[in-house]
């Protein structure tokens, strides 16, 4: 696992610990955008390396 996909799923799993407990408001999507974010630039690498 690279470090982006590391980095990304930490952060896929605070955002879904946000949505059950309901805390953290506009911060949760700002996570899940950054996530996304790193994981299709993760994606993107993996395909240049290859």
């Amino acid at each position: 696992m690279g470090i982006l996909s590391f980095i990304g799923a930490v952060v896929v799993f605070f955002w879904v610990l946000g949505l059950i407990f309901s805390i953290g408001g506009g911060l949760i999507h700002i996570l899940l955008v950054i996530a996304a974010i790193v994981f299709i630039v993760d994606i993107i690498s993996k395909k240049r390396i290859r």
